[in-house]
């Protein structure tokens, strides 16, 4: 059964905390995964902060990259979970082992905060059986030109859109309206498929169904109107993510 906090009442903060990377010899990506998920997730659980995920770029700009998906019950809850993380003395003894290399670990590391939508506060764990291929998972950011074009398309989606999702097996594990990063105003979500098939399938009887035709075509709603610009990456997941 997936498992849901979608029964709390104040929207999640999700953070999204991105590892830019090289592709260099010394196997920067492998490095700086394996320290993620066998030091940095437990300590995040440890803190109060989940689900987490932590994902690999497969098909995506700016690649390689990894990316950390982290759910804090508040801003403040944000903040108090990596000051405890700074005094977790595990994870600071493998965090210096990890930084003590000579070799960096990564390049940059850039955060966004989302906050989740008010009705879907929170992130959705696909349910995972034991022996399953791992999903795929596709992150989409909607730009919109204006917050008040925004809040037309967020209400597009409460009132009907992630619901259409459910039906035509666009697995939804969040929503979120960016509130501290880049390209704003817009909102991000991620949702998961069987596999790259089964994507491309799941998108197309989407977009043809006449429930969507619908939903666009209704005035002031248009991509048009409400969406300029739209970003997509396929992500898979890494060793250590509870989201798989």
């Amino acid at each position: 059964m997936m498992q849901s906090s979608s029964q709390n009442t104040s929207p999640a903060i999700v953070e999204l905390r991105y590892f830019r990377l090289r592709n260099t010899l010394d196997n920067q990506r492998g490095r700086l995964s394996e320290h993620l998920g066998k030091s940095v997730i437990p300590a995040l659980q440890r803190a109060g902060a989940g689900p987490v995920g932590l994902f690999s770029s497969t098909i995506a700009p700016d690649s390689p990259f990894l990316l950390l998906v982290v759910q804090h019950a508040s801003l403040a809850a944000f903040e108090q979970c990596w000051q405890k993380l700074a005094a977790d003395a595990g994870l600071r003894q493998a965090t210096e082992a990890l930084y003590k290399q000579v070799a960096l670990p990564y390049q940059r590391m850039d955060v966004h905060l989302l906050r989740g939508f008010r009705k879907f506060p929170a992130i959705e764990t696909p349910p995972s059986e034991a022996g399953r291929a791992p999903r795929i998972f596709e992150l989409r950011t909607y730009e919109s030109n204006t917050p008040e074009s925004l809040a037309k398309k967020i209400g597009m989606f409460e009132d009907g859109e992630i619901d259409l999702f459910r039906r035509f097996g666009l697995l939804p594990v969040f929503f979120g309206e960016m509130i501290a990063g880049a390209k704003m105003p817009n909102l991000t979500y991620l949702v998961a498929f069987d596999n790259l098939a089964a994507r491309e399938a799941n998108w197309r009887a989407f977009a043809t169904s006449p429930e969507w035709k619908k939903m666009a075509a209704t005035p002031g709603l248009s991509d048009g109107e409400v969406v300029s610009n739209i970003t997509s990456v396929i992500l898979s997941p890494a060793a250590g993510s509870m989201i798989r």
